[in-house]
């Protein structure tokens, strides 16, 4: 019997773009870019847990430092070959010396639902005051999918989340049935 196929979102690059200009705006806009990847991180893997999906539709990974989202932090670094989300730039600035990103100008939230911002509010309240390397020791040690990728990285499954917080094999069922209807229909658009 073939193995189920994993968990899949599609990224969307304007999600991205207006939580991390949200939480940059609930920080006073500026944080360390690291620290703004945790946040994000932690509020998709909440949302994934108690809805089923993820905010960004990022693809998670375990890096060094962490899980990350994967397109997110090529966002960051301003990877020339990303162009998955062009409004990122519109309201978030390059990384400075000190790795810090600052809001260039306020964001709409209109593609986050009211549960969403609610999400992103209880994720700043928990963790905001964490500084990137207590994120990151945070993440490591309390975070089951996280594994030591070394020097490269290493995928994380969004099933291996949803074990980890006992989510029901019916229910991750379930989940993958419904990522992968609406990956299908976003292809035909």
């Amino acid at each position: 019997m073939d193995s189920p196929k994993a968990i899949t979102f599609r990224f969307n690059g304007q999600k991205a773009a207006q939580a991390a200009a949200y939480l940059l705006k609930l920080h006073g806009s500026r944080m360390n870019y690291m620290k703004l990847i945790k946040l994000l991180y932690l509020a998709d893997r909440a949302m994934l847990v108690r809805q089923g999906h993820t905010i960004t539709g990022d693809t998670m990974v375990s890096m060094k430092c962490g899980p990350v989202l994967s397109n997110v932090c090529n966002l960051i670094k301003r990877d020339p070959f990303t162009s998955i989300a062009p409004e990122w730039s519109d309201h978030i600035t390059e990384p400075t010396p000190t790795y810090e990103v600052e809001l260039k100008s306020e964001s709409p939230i209109d593609e986050l639902s009211e549960f969403e911002v609610g999400l992103l509010d209880k994720t700043y309240e928990q963790y905001g005051k964490m500084n990137e390397w207590q994120l990151v020791d945070h993440t490591h040690n309390h975070l089951p999918e996280w594994k030591d990728p070394g020097k490269s990285a290493l995928p994380i499954q969004p099933e291996d989340i949803l074990r980890a917080e006992n989510v029901s094999d019916n229910k991750i069922e379930q989940i993958r049935t419904d990522a992968a209807e609406l990956l299908f229909f976003d292809s035909l658009t």
